[in-house]
């Protein structure tokens, strides 16, 4: 008699159903929901930013540079958290495509300052746009001070002294 089919069928009754997993430890930890609640939003996010031939990390750069002009790669690396080799080539990338280009820093002979093209502006306004409206309707079902608390929450984890 063959014993693995009995053994088979009782282990399966012994798996818990769809709708009763127990994840109630994973669930009491800030980085399993920091990841459940990224991964929510980030879909939504990388579709906003697909549309207009973008990464994440381009749209990052773009943004931080339309929002500070003249910054400069090692300024941008740090606010990042980007490696400097990396930088060159996504700055590279971008210039070529003709959303960024690397200017002459007024103070400092040696850096240069990143600026966006009039094209870049223009993409990068657009994408913020419509990253900012995917985020507002993926968290619509929280109050606007909830979603201020969340930021906060949230920045004060990543940004410890």
């Amino acid at each position: 008699m063959n014993t693995t089919i009995p053994n088979a069928l009782a282990a399966a009754a012994a798996c818990p159903s769809e709708g009763s997993i127990n994840t109630e430890f994973l669930q009491s930890l800030v980085g399993f929901n920091a990841r459940m609640a990224s991964l929510h939003l980030i879909d939504t996010f990388m579709h906003a930013v697909a549309e207009h031939g973008l990464r994440v990390v381009d749209f990052s750069i773009l943004s931080v540079v339309g929002h500070n002009a003249g910054i400069t790669s090692s300024q941008l690396c740090a606010c990042l958290n980007l490696l400097p080799p990396n930088l060159v080539a996504k700055v590279r990338s971008l210039e070529k495509k003709g959303w960024l280009q690397r200017q002459p820093h007024p103070l400092d002979g040696r850096a240069h300052g990143l600026h966006l093209t009039e094209a870049g502006q223009t993409l990068i306004a657009q994408a913020e746009a419509e990253v900012q409206d995917g985020e507002a309707k993926a968290l619509a079902h929280l109050s606007s001070k909830e979603q201020a608390q969340l930021r906060q929450l949230l920045r004060r984890v990543y940004q410890r002294s």
